[in-house]
């Protein structure tokens, strides 16, 4: 399925491209939360992480990690958040994967704070027999 992304990869349009290697390809984002807001995509597309291979999601990590390293060392940021959207329930617009490398500044007010739910030990006992049965 052709996308925005495989169009930047095969540079039918353009992209202010940040990084390039044999597994990945990191462009700014057009809109970015902060400037220097980053995506990295695979080239070798797959939706989410969900029909990733493992060493190309690991890998996408650590070029987020290098990035989110030049942000803070180049003064573009003093915090980053790395973020995934896997699935239309967690907000994941375009259909090929990506990891946003979001630089943050103190009091920039980007995101608001997640509500958390409420929950029991019986809760995290059986949520937990849960994960770790899917997990075998």
């Amino acid at each position: 399925m052709e996308t925005i992304f495989s169009k930047i990869i095969s540079r039918e349009i353009p992209a202010d491209i940040v990084y390039e290697d044999e597994l990945v390809l990191a462009f700014l984002d057009i809109k970015p939360i902060n400037y220097g807001h980053t995506l990295v995509i695979p080239k070798k597309a797959f939706t989410n992480i969900f029909d990733g291979d493992a060493e190309t999601v690991a890998h996408m990590m650590k070029i987020g990690h290098k990035i989110g390293l030049a942000l803070k060392n180049g003064g573009l940021a003093t915090g980053v958040n790395l973020i995934m959207n896997n699935g239309e329930s967690a907000g994941q617009e375009v259909w090929h994967s990506h990891l946003h490398v979001v630089p943050r500044l103190d009091n920039d007010h980007a995101f608001s704070h997640p509500k958390h739910i409420e929950t029991t030990k019986e809760i995290l006992a059986e949520t937990k027999e849960k994960l770790f049965a899917a997990l075998k």
